[in-house]
């Protein structure tokens, strides 16, 4: 037998032999785009890990000064909270009232049924409503 026919009788049997194959199915690994719910901790962990960009406006400074400053703040704020709840639920609750501090003025109004408190950006004008509604005892 010869190359050529050795060849062709190799082709041919190739070529009549049965072919397998399956679907080519892509699976996302990301479940925002339908992937493994499971996988989030582990995509948001390499997103995180390759994130080297800093939000340059962040305090990286951890000084005792900063640490007061933040404190008092928060103290401060807590009180002005405290005063501001007191004047609407208090024992003798006011209708309506206005509070400035740090470049925001917050107002709020009593009617009969919500307390309605709006918290203005003094600098941005931007405006926070919140409808707190009112339950009465009856007896």
């Amino acid at each position: 037998m010869s190359a050529s026919k050795a060849g062709l009788l190799a082709a041919l049997i190739v070529v009549a032999s049965p072919v397998a194959a399956q679907d080519v199915v892509y699976r996302p690994i990301s479940p925002t785009f339908g992937g493994n719910p499971f996988n989030s901790n582990h995509v948001l962990g390499v997103a995180n890990a390759n994130n080297d960009t800093r939000d340059p406006r962040s305090r990286t400074t951890n000084s005792q000064a900063d640490i007061f400053a933040r404190q008092l703040q928060s103290r401060l704020l807590s009180s002005l909270s405290s005063q501001l709840v007191n004047a609407i639920f208090g024992d003798n609750p006011q209708e309506q009232g206005r509070v400035s501090f740090g470049g925001q003025t917050i107002e709020f109004f009593r009617s009969l049924d919500e307390v309605t408190l709006i918290i203005r950006n003094d600098e941005t004008g931007e405006e926070t409503r919140i409808v707190v509604p009112l339950f009465v005892d009856v007896e």
